[in-house]
This record gives structure tokens, C-alpha cells and sequence, in this order.
């Protein structure tokens, strides 16, 4: 008896184990959630290279005396942005872009701390699987890595250009994109019983909607990082064309989809049109077999998502890329993978 009696004491306590595991991942997953929209607000308000140093364990408190403020501006002056953008900027102003980059910078080393604290407690008290513990071990490396990332972005507007590199851009939204994935996953995979995955066809539909999500929130940040939301804002048609005269100004060809502004946003535009494709697909395909009630959850999820992500976008195009919209609509593409994650973990374990 008393051997079973240990048996299910340990089972209650690898279940607890499970669930608090669980439950931080989310947390720290939502809280790159808001990291990676506060990157979104950076951007949009021209806000990231107020601070031109790089201090990654110092530097945690901003500057707290009108000295120390003078010394910052002083800094910052000796920038192209300053030099060839924001020549009349007065201290009072230049504070109020400073503020949205700290915070920035703050959240990020916040989440380093939110992730290895309770991974270090965690192990300590053996609340982490063994075959689990190199995974979120990785996941901490490619935090740290990006925060290096982060660096290289500001620092390639440091330069002669007043401007980030919007390659370097799209590699910083993109890596945030899988560290959020990842976190997601592992939660799921904590909190869910395995059990029939759904037909074949179906996970690879789910497998490609999530990689044809990625590439959409990657060509979202070529279109951030080139100001390309800032032309032909009107929809269906750009202006009145299907096809711009512009699509292919550029030599060799392919440049055109990398840095011709045209080209990003229009492909941003089809890849659109492609993921609801993708979705109603997957939907409909998923309504018709047998599968679980949580399959069908997280497809009708994720077609919610995808409809409130196509009104966001539509606004934020005809409203001319306002701030708070601009924001709202990073969040959707957000909110959309997230769903893409469930809806895949559902569709592979059940």
C-alpha cells in the first residue's frame, strides 16, 4: 500500500510540477508579447536611438538629475539623427523619446531576470523534466542573443544614415517571434495530454499556416523598417492600380522584395490574402472531419484572429499608420500566431 501510496504522491507533485512550469512560461510569454508591441511604439515614435550607448548590466536607472540630463542630450547630439533630423529638439522633447527606449531596454532585462530566476529555482528543486531542461536552456540563450541583436539594429542607425537597418529590423521582430513561439509551445506541451493527433493533412495545413504566419509578421517588419505603410493607402486597390507601375523599379529583380517600397507593401498585401486563404482552408477542412472540440476551438481561434487582424490592418493602411492603431495591429499579428501555435500543438498531440 505504501508503495502505491508514494506512486500517487509523486504523480500529484509532477502534475503541480507541470502546471507551475506552465504557468511562468505564459507569463514570461506575455510579457514578450508587450516587449515586442513597446518595440512597436520605439519604432513608430522614432524613439529608438535616443540612447546611443549600449550598457547591458548598467545603465538600469535613467538619468535622474538636469546634469545628468544635459550630459545625455549632449550625447545624443553628436548623432546623425540629431545632426540631420532633429536639429531644433530641446531637452524636454528629447526626454520624451528617451522614456519609450528605456522602457524598451528595462522590459528586456526584466525578462531575462523572469526567465532565469525561476529556471535556476526551478531546477534546483527538480520541478523541471530532465528532457525538458536543454530546450528552455536554449530559449534563454536566444533571449540573451537578442538583446545582442537589439544592439546591432540601434547601432546600424548610428551611422551616417539616420535610420535602422530594416533587414536588421526584421531579424530582431523575427527571433522575438520565435522566442514567443517557443514559450508557447512548451507551455502547451506541459499542460496537455497527448492524445489522437488529427489526419495528416491537417498538421501539415497547420505547419505551413504557421511558417506562412512567420513570413507575413517578417514582411511586416520590411515594411515598418522601410516606411512602407506610408504610401498607396488605400484598399483593395493601391491607388488605382492591382499592379504598380513601381512593382519592379529595381535591378536585379528580387532587390525589389527586400528594399523597393512598393514591392514590400504589396507582398505584405498578398501574403494577407494568403494566410486567410490558408485559414478558411483549414477551417472548413477541419469542420468536416472528426475531429476533437479543442481542434475545433482553436480553429474557430484562430478565424477570429485572422478576420480581426484583416480589419486592423485595412484601418491601419487607410488611416495612414497612426500610432495607436500601427500598435493594435502588431498586436493582432501576435494574438494570430499564438493562435497558429495552439492550433498546430492541437492538431500534432490531440
Amino acid at each position: 500500500m505504501k508503495i502505491f501510496s508514494n506512486f500517487f504522491v509523486d504523480q500529484e507533485r509532477a502534475t503541480r510540477s507541470r502546471s507551475l512550469v506552465a504557468g511562468w512560461l505564459l507569463i514570461v510569454a506575455v510579457t514578450v508579447a508587450v516587449m515586442v508591441m513597446l518595440g512597436g511604439v520605439t519604432r513608430l515614435t522614432h524613439s529608438g536611438l535616443s540612447m546611443v550607448q549600449w550598457q547591458p548590466l548598467m545603465g538600469v536607472l535613467p538619468p535622474l538629475t538636469e546634469d545628468a540630463w544635459r550630459a545625455v542630450f549632449e550625447l545624443y547630439k553628436a548623432y546623425p539623427e540629431f545632426q540631420k533630423i532633429n536639429q531644433g529638439m530641446t531637452l524636454v522633447e528629447f526626454k520624451s523619446i528617451f522614456y519609450f527606449e528605456y522602457a524598451h531596454r528595462v522590459l528586456g532585462r526584466f525578462i531575462g531576470l523572469e526567465f532565469a530566476l525561476p529556471f535556476i529555482w526551478f531546477l534546483l528543486t527538480g520541478r523541471i523534466e530532465q528532457g525538458r531542461r536543454l530546450p528552455l536552456f536554449g530559449l534563454f540563450l536566444l533571449g540573451g542573443v537578442q538583446g545582442l541583436i537589439g544592439w546591432w539594429m540601434v547601432k546600424s542607425g548610428l551611422v551616417n544614415q539616420p535610420d535602422v537597418s530594416h533587414y536588421r529590423l526584421t531579424v530582431h521582430l523575427g527571433v522575438a517571434i520565435l522566442i514567443l513561439g517557443g514559450l508557447i509551445w512548451a507551455a502547451l506541451d506541459l499542460m496537455i495530454r497527448h492524445t489522437q493527433p488529427a489526419a495528416p493533412a491537417l498538421r501539415h495545413g497547420g505547419n505551413w499556416l504557421l511558417g506562412v504566419i512567420f513570413l507575413q509578421i517578417l514582411t511586416g517588419g520590411l515594411v515598418a523598417g522601410l516606411d512602407a505603410g506610408f504610401i498607396y493607402n488605400s484598399f483593395p486597390m493601391m491607388n488605382e492600380y492591382w499592379l504598380p507601375p513601381e512593382l519592379w523599379d529595381l535591378s536585379p529583380f528580387w532587390l525589389n522584395m527586400l528594399e523597393n517600397v512598393v514591392t514590400v507593401q504589396f507582398d505584405h498585401r498578398m501574403g494577407a490574402y494568403v494566410c486567410a486563404i490558408l485559414i478558411l482552408w483549414l477551417w472548413w477542412r477541419g469542420r468536416a472531419s472528426d475531429v476533437s472540440s479543442y481542434v475545433r476551438s482553436a480553429l474557430n481561434f484562430v478565424l477570429s484572429a485572422m478576420f480581426l487582424q484583416f480589419a486592423l490592418g485595412i484601418a491601419t493602411l487607410l488611416w495612414v499608420v497612426p500610432v495607436p492603431m500601427a500598435v493594435l495591429h502588431q498586436g493582432g499579428a501576435l494574438v494570430l500566431f499564438a493562435a497558429a501555435v495552439y492550433l498546430s500543438f492541437r492538431l500534432h498531440r490531440g
